[in-house]
């Protein structure tokens, strides 16, 4: 009777601790979180991270992003950029991005973004896909940013960055 009684004192201790414990997969603290504005995806070979189109006046923009080779050994590239619903906005500049292996463009250094045109505006998502070497393509929803603060210049123009005002202020 007493390994009884010390049997159960143990499995109950044990079902008490066990959601107390950090056992299992799949963890928060083991997953990619990215808190930006910017569009990510790191589903493919090259990462596309933080996808904009910065935008200082209605009907232009800049695509701004990050863009990182995983391959340790194999080049790669960006092939193409366009948006899905060519009504509402085009490419008109593009140039293909080479990329080393296991290295990153930022097309936000030394003026690289791509002009974009159509009807959109500050506040908007326009979805687009980046053509990928080896025949991958990343489908993104990417935001249309004001050309200011963190942004201000990668539009390449001189705009005036619009804040609004606090609600209940005066």
């Amino acid at each position: 009777m007493h390994l009884r009684r010390s049997l159960a004192l143990l499995s109950g201790a044990l079902l008490l601790a066990a959601p107390l414990s950090s056992c299992g997969f799949d963890q928060a603290t083991n997953r990619v979180n990215t808190i930006a504005a910017g569009a990510n995806d790191r589903d493919e070979s090259v990462d596309v991270l933080g996808a904009v189109v910065v935008s200082g006046e209605e009907g232009s923009g800049t695509f701004i992003a990050s863009f990182v080779n995983n391959s340790t050994t194999e080049p790669a590239a960006v092939e193409g950029l366009e948006a899905q619903d060519p009504e509402s906005a085009q490419v008109v500049d593009f140039s293909p991005v080479e990329l080393d292996p296991n290295s990153l463009v930022n097309l936000a250094q030394d003026d690289q973004g791509f002009t974009v045109e159509g009807e959109f505006g500050a506040g908007d998502v326009l979805p687009m896909v980046v053509q990928l070497s080896g025949g991958d393509s990343v489908e993104l929803e990417v935001p249309v940013v004001p050309n200011c603060r963190e942004w201000e210049g990668l539009d390449g123009t001189i705009s005036e960055c619009e804040v609004a005002e606090p609600v209940g202020e005066h």
